[in-house]
């Protein structure tokens, strides 16, 4: 008998912790009406200025349908809109200022899941789960 077949499946156990994570945060967000992913997406389009498509999905390992899904989403909510890009086949997207307002309100509910988050797994299980994740984050670098 193979001995991995007595051993939890790491894919399972990793996707399961993965959707309690985002559904604490997606809960502590539902008050602004906004996903965790889409925040996410939205406060990475704010750091990165105005991001093609393409270069925003290599930044948060997204793949490009997924990612055009939620940015159509917070473009037909009037919090990003898409423009052209650097030549004819990409575009770009940008925060437009009601995006930074509503990136500056809902911040503190995302901050409230972050602590509590950080707080129910004590400094060193968080400082254990950060390395383990940006080692798992290399698997498809």
């Amino acid at each position: 008998r193979n001995p991995m077949e007595s051993l939890p499946c790491l894919c399972s156990t990793v996707r399961r912790a993965a959707r309690a994570v985002t559904s604490l945060y997606d809960d502590a967000l539902e008050g602004a009406g906004i996903k965790a992913t889409q925040f996410a997406l939205l406060r990475n389009v704010r750091r990165m200025g105005e991001p093609s498509i393409t270069e925003l999905a290599d930044a948060i390992a997204l793949d490009r349908s997924t990612l055009g899904r939620n940015i159509k989403v917070l473009a037909r909510n009037g919090l990003v809109t898409l423009g052209p890009g650097s030549d004819e086949r990409t575009r770009s997207v940008a925060v437009t200022p009601k995006g930074l307002r509503f990136i500056e309100a809902a911040t503190p509910l995302w901050e409230d899941a972050q602590a509590r988050l950080a707080e129910r797994l004590g400094p060193e299980k968080r400082k254990a789960l950060l390395r383990i994740a940006a080692d798992l984050a290399t698997l498809t670098a």
